[in-house]
């Protein structure tokens, strides 16, 4: 029976997907897999049984990565489960920095007990008149899954999308709409652009990225959507551009202390991806890659191990090993084998900066003496046999 721990409220949806060979609790002793959402993991230890983590979702902020990579535990996330989720929000955060609902709503809101309410309002709407999105210019900073989707849906509403991303992959460039222009330098995005939304992962290069200087290249009066991490974002840099009306409103769904205190800022509490269905989807890609490498040991959607697909094995045996990016690891593997008399009828290797992960099918029984000499080999973190 394989044991999985949960550390936050996981969709049913989701863990229904395991078999009745897994046990999911959340105080599994000797859990293989743990499916976590935001729960801090950086001052956990973790068992020796533990082989992989999943986070529904897309950051990782809260899991070691490179302790878990030294210790053999793939980490997963689910990139593109809550996009559109968090696109909805985009949109709607766009509409509430250009029409001034809010305001609008608050205003009903105070005249509960004014029987004239009906009257009152076409005197009063006028404090509340904003602008139409359609003809205007939207920078979006991040063309992966959200990034994508988001500048596809301004699109459609009438906006001249410019996006940019020096990393985008192939299967996100397919998805953009032939309206969304490509654009090779940010600069163009902060000269030009009335709305900027970020789609960005939080990265070293990526930290305080919307700061003084870059926010002094913007248009005066420009509307800024954070919906992807808080830090991407230099707030003291934030609230003097709010101050100046360089920027006219900041729309973030991550408040703080500071946030708080400025003026001209919309603030939602985390709900980018905050919908059943969200919370479903992630459960469901989060559990089909812990349990695809469990049961196979293929990698897919990994943050601190390369993607390695072998599919279903068919053969008599497959060894699984995680080890260290450095010469000579794969002719080491091999010799050995080799030694043994034993027939690769497959095999694959991926790498991702320090680390690799080699993958081999056999058409024959590998004896407990060649495991033992593969884990023994310097360099390989964790061996594991498949099947």
């Amino acid at each position: 029976m394989r044991q999985i721990l949960t550390l936050n409220a996981i969709s049913k949806k989701g863990l229904e997907l395991f078999p009745d060979t897994y046990e999911v609790s959340d105080d599994a002793k000797e859990p293989e897999g743990i499916i976590v959402r935001s729960a801090k993991m950086h001052d956990m230890t973790f068992p020796k049984s533990l082989l992989a983590i999943a986070r529904a979702g897309a950051g990782v902020n809260n899991i070691p990565l490179d302790r878990c990579a030294d210790e053999g535990i793939v980490v997963f996330n689910t990139p593109g489960a809550n996009a559109n989720a968090v696109k909805e929000m985009v949109i709607a955060d766009l509409l509430l920095a250009a029409r001034d609902i809010r305001g609008g709503m608050a205003w009903c809101e105070s005249q509960k007990d004014n029987d004239n309410v009906g009257k009152d309002m076409e005197k009063a709407k006028k404090q509340f008149a904003g602008h139409e999105l359609l003809g205007k210019k939207l920078g979006v900073i991040g063309l992966g899954a959200v990034g994508a989707e988001v500048a596809n849906a301004a699109s459609a509403l009438g906006m001249e999308v410019y996006g940019y991303d020096p990393f985008i992959s192939v299967n996100s460039a397919w998805k953009l709409v032939r309206d969304v222009r490509h654009i090779k330098d940010v600069e163009t995005i902060y000269r030009d652009c009335d709305y900027i939304t970020l789609h960005t992962p939080l990265l070293d290069s990526t930290k305080g990225m919307i700061n003084r200087d870059v926010l002094a290249k913007m248009k005066d009066g420009v509307v800024i959507v954070n919906c992807a991490r808080d830090l991407l974002v230099n707030d003291e840099d934030m609230a003097e551009a709010l101050k100046s009306g360089k920027v006219r409103t900041y729309v973030t769904d991550f408040p703080n202390a500071a946030v708080n205190k400025m003026e001209h800022v919309i603030a939602t509490p985390h709900l980018g991806a905050s919908t059943e269905e969200a919370e479903d989807n992630c459960a469901k890609a989060a559990v089909r890659e812990v349990m695809e490498y469990l049961e196979n040991g293929n990698i897919l959607n990994s943050v601190n191990y390369p993607n390695c697909d072998m599919g279903v094995c068919a053969t008599k045996k497959r060894i699984a090993i995680l080890h260290q990016n450095v010469p000579d690891m794969i002719s080491q593997f091999t010799g050995l084998l080799s030694k043994k008399g034993l027939n690769i009828d497959n095999m694959m290797n991926k790498s991702r900066g320090k680390y690799a992960y080699t993958m081999f099918d056999f058409d024959s029984d590998v004896s407990a003496d060649t495991i033992e000499k593969l884990t023994a080999i310097e360099g390989v973190i964790r061996l594991r046999v498949i099947k």
